[in-house]
């Protein structure tokens, strides 16, 4: 009976569960989390401002942008697997470039970073789209964010503490340590590709065709968008609230906490997750983004206040966290099986884009208007995105 049974018991095991990708996801976010406020406050000491950061931050994505629609010929020769490690690499690679108080040296670790993020966000959502069914993916959505809370949670903090009160080095050590713990994890893990995406004898991909493509299904663009203003609100709140802080008279520390707690809302995830499936996902975003704009409206009132400020920060984190509830969910029930590697590219893009486009913006109004400012357009924005969020399907 063992000989019969053993192989089937030990397959079962091997394959993985949403769980397994869960817990590889928040892996990924390691080293990120240590970083999101240790790298703007790095910039804004070797710049000097608030404006010259937020013109770092647009020209670094544009740069990024490039290299994440460079990622299916990447796929198309070395195959995902190859391309998930090159990510890992990048990032440890990018460490010590970081850790430079030279502007130059700093850029071209920032390039790095941003250019391993999508090698490892754009596998990892291959992966999952080939193992997670799509009928579960309601329920995994907010399960990804809630294993990747912890992360968010302390990293932003810690990373400040560790650079203030251990060394300058010590935060970029721990993320490149975090980025080879993932890569071997990822490894014993053997994840199995979709036999559809392994490489071809054919040529690449074009990026113009399947650019195309993706923008001219509505319910694609429509998840593109919806995720972008997620992702640009969040990339504001991750840089410019450290940046608050420390320009307000609050200690880096401060910030870093103000990130952290502002993060603890991804804890919420799940529960969000259930009001999504209860009540409809369409309600849960509508509601979401209308609530997130009044907070962030909020932040710019008191911004004058640095304390009330500061709580405003954080309360217009968790609100936001509502959002999460449904993750990149519009994105999954939407893309076609065939054409999962070249769409799965091109929405990627919508990170590179939340990168570069808010930064523009704030550069343009930093110039005339205090910081401030950038709350009331990022508040805007997700106006916006309540009103454009009534388009998502009434049964979503």
């Amino acid at each position: 009976m063992r000989a019969i049974h053993l192989p089937v018991w030990l397959g079962s095991v091997k394959r993985p569960r949403a769980k397994t990708f869960a817990a590889l996801f928040a892996l990924s976010i390691v080293s990120r989390a240590l970083l999101i406020t240790v790298i703007p406050l790095n910039a804004n000491a070797i710049l000097g401002s608030a404006q010259r950061v937020s013109l770092l931050y647009f020209g670094v994505s544009i740069v990024a942008l490039l290299g994440s629609l460079s990622i299916p010929w990447l796929v198309h020769k070395i195959r995902r697997r190859r391309v998930f490690t090159l990510g890992c690499l990048a990032t440890v690679a990018a460490m010590p470039l970081l850790a430079s108080d030279t502007l130059t040296v700093f850029v071209l670790g920032m390039v790095f970073l941003v250019f391993a993020i999508s090698c490892l966000e754009i596998t990892f959502n291959l992966y999952l789209m080939d193992h997670i069914p799509r009928e579960e993916l309601g329920r995994f959505e907010p399960l990804r964010v809630f294993f990747a809370a912890g992360s968010w949670t302390l990293g932003p903090w810690l990373g400040v503490y560790l650079q203030k009160n251990v060394a300058d080095w010590a935060p970029f050590a721990c993320a490149a340590i975090g980025a080879v713990v993932l890569c071997a994890t990822f490894w014993i893990l053997r994840l199995k590709e979709n036999p559809a995406v392994a490489p071809a004898k054919g040529p690449p991909p074009r990026p113009t065709k399947y650019l195309h493509r993706f923008f001219g299904q509505p319910r694609l663009r429509l998840a593109w968008f919806l995720a972008m203003g997620r992702s640009a609100w969040w990339s504001m709140f991750f840089v410019f609230a450290p940046i608050y802080a420390v320009d307000s008279g609050l200690s880096a520390e401060t910030g870093g906490a103000i990130v952290s707690l502002g993060a603890a809302a991804v804890f919420g995830a799940p529960a969000w997750g259930w009001v999504g499936r209860r009540f409809g996902f369409r309600r849960l975003l509508i509601g979401g983004y209308g609530l997130s704009a009044l907070a962030t409206y909020a932040i710019a009132v008191f911004a004058g206040v640095p304390d009330a400020g500061a709580i405003a920060l954080v309360a217009a984190a968790v609100v936001t966290g509502i959002i999460d509830g449904a993750g990149n969910l519009p994105f999954l029930r939407a893309v076609h099986p065939w054409e999962r590697p070249e769409m799965t590219t091109v929405f990627s893009t919508y990170r590179d884009m939340a990168l570069l486009v808010p930064p523009g913006i704030f550069a343009v109004l930093l110039k005339t208007f205090a910081l401030p400012a950038v709350f009331v357009a990022s508040a805007s924005f997700m106006v916006v995105l309540a009103v454009v969020s009534r388009y998502l399907p009434r049964r979503f």
